[in-house]
């Protein structure tokens, strides 16, 4: 299995080269707008955007390494780092929490000793991140291949090269600035912003853009596949981090086909589709939930089996109310929405979403800001509890006809728009 990623990095320096320009020259094409709205977001955002070109000269020739020492023969040698890296993560949040509370006061304790802990813990993590990139990278681009997915061109020619080759960063992504019509849930535009704003300036930046008659959402992401290397945030769990590897890695992957360009062409604002964009976010979310599954459970799943639980004693008591659903709450409050501004009525539709994002709170789920843009950001994935798309249940259907990942993918990925999805269940 080690040959394969041999092979790609033997051809990864031309391409990291090749596939940067490729998305620069994209994206700077899609900045090229007429005047008019485009312009004036745009003059608003500059101050706060994100320079991907930067990005790539800065990192593009970055290198991950394996482990220095020990045996590759051995499970362990690759273990070891990623269970290590993953435990400072978790003290890493613990120390912030502390020093958050002794600095607001609800804790007592000594802020400086705090903050050193801190930074001791970050430059350990510091030392372990490019080997334990490099052996995720390694055990994402093994499950990919053990379900015959290798590079777009397999559909049609057998090679068994993995292209592009998997290459991200574990960093903080930049920001996302989601906009959508204020009497429609829909996205017209996400440009991507600096990560580490503030709130107030997150919230100076959406009152702007609310200025022009739009509803706006400034939101942190987990990962982002726009950049060569990608990004996948630093500061998540394990399982969930190997998730957007393999996710930013197969969006890149789905670029070279029909189904990714549309939805290329969809980013930049060349050629707006929200239907294609559902239908590629919510695809790569349901094939690397299946890779990361198997990686998961290949190297880092208990191996034990856990002894079963002892049965409940029989109870007389009242049946206890059911717990509040968060995933069900959203889903209420965004047909609500939709049926509001189905009958035009835009400011109630608004005034609905700040009191049920009050009430939400009461129930220990904050959102900082709850509008249309938020629900055009999270409803393009069609399996989310704030998305009503029927494409969900349609590219669910397509799975349980496929007998594989890579057939359900390989159908999928021909794919330009709904009609398409829907010809293929009939």
């Amino acid at each position: 299995m080690w040959m394969v990623y041999r092979q790609t990095l033997r051809v990864s320096q031309t391409l990291r080269v090749l596939v940067g320009i490729l998305l620069i020259v994209l994206c700077a094409s899609g900045c090229d707008r007429p005047a008019g709205f485009d312009d004036r977001l745009d003059a608003l955002v500059e101050p706060y955007r994100f320079s991907i070109v930067r990005w790539e000269l800065g990192h593009i020739l970055e290198r991950s390494h394996p482990p220095q020492n020990g045996d590759p023969s051995d499970p362990d040698t690759y273990l070891q780092p990623v269970t290590e890296y993953f435990s400072l993560t978790e003290q890493i949040w613990t120390v912030e929490w502390e020093i958050n509370a002794i600095a607001s006061g609800r804790r007592q304790g000594d802020l400086a000793e705090r903050q050193a802990e801190l930074a001791r813990l970050q430059g350990k993590k510091s030392e372990l991140r490019p080997t334990v990139e490099w052996i995720l990278g390694q055990q994402v681009r093994t499950a990919f291949n053990q379900e015959g997915i290798f590079n777009p061109a397999d559909r049609y020619v057998q090679l068994r090269l993995a292209f592009p080759p998997l290459h991200f960063r574990l960093t903080r992504p930049p920001s996302v600035l989601i906009v959508s019509p204020r009497e429609r849930i829909e996205s017209m535009r996400e440009v991507m912003v600096v990560s580490g704003m503030d709130v107030e300036a997150k919230e100076a930046l959406e009152e702007q853009v609310d200025g022009l008659g739009v509803s706006s959402l400034v939101e942190g992401v987990g990962g982002f596949g726009g950049t060569y290397p990608t990004f996948v945030a630093d500061d998540a769990s394990l399982r969930w981090t190997i998730a957007t590897v393999a996710e930013e890695w197969l969006h890149q992957y789905m670029t070279f086909t029909p189904l990714g360009f549309s939805y290329l062409l969809d980013s930049l604002g060349i050629r707006r589709d929200y239907e294609i964009a559902t239908i590629n976010e919510t695809v790569a979310g349901m094939v690397t939930d299946e890779i990361a599954a198997i990686v998961y459970r290949t190297h880092y799943a208990p191996k034990t089996t856990p002894a079963p639980a002892p049965s409940a004693p029989a109870t007389t008591e009242p049946v206890t109310p059911p717990a509040f659903d968060f995933n069900r709450e959203m889903r209420q409050i965004r047909l609500a929405v939709d049926d509001l501004l189905a009958k035009g009525q835009v400011e109630e539709a608004e005034r609905f979403m700040e009191e049920r994002r009050q009430y939400l709170a009461s129930q220990g789920y904050y959102i900082r800001k709850l509008n249309q843009a938020y629900f055009a950001f999270y409803g393009t994935y069609a399996d989310s509890p704030t998305s009503v798309s029927p494409i969900g249940v349609e590219l669910r259907d397509l799975r349980d006809r496929s007998p594989s990942v890579l057939e359900f993918l390989n159908r999928a990925v021909r794919m330009t728009s709904r009609q398409d999805l829907q010809d293929s269940l009939q």
